[in-house]
């Protein structure tokens, strides 16, 4: 799932993901920990907080940050 900045959705990639674990929404809100209401907001959200992000990649075991080192790399932002 690689894509330029400008369509990355973090929400829509988290969400995607905690359903291809078979997790469910309940048991993610209670890992945050947050209210389903707010989980909603996170899945809408085409940016997130960094420490946030941060934190659900630990819980769900995936490296969500992957998806801006992708961008940047495509878009020849930094050099190596």
């Amino acid at each position: 799932m690689e894509q330029p900045y400008d369509e990355i959705h973090i929400g829509r990639i988290i969400q995607m993901q905690l359903k291809a674990q078979g997790r469910s929404v309940k048991w993610f809100a209670e890992q945050i920990p947050c209210t389903r209401n707010h989980l909603y907001k996170i899945f809408r959200s085409s940016s997130l907080h960094t420490d946030l992000l941060l934190k659900i990649s630990i819980i769900l075991n995936y490296n969500f940050f992957k998806h801006y080192e992708t961008a940047l790399n495509q878009n020849n932002v930094y050099q190596k």
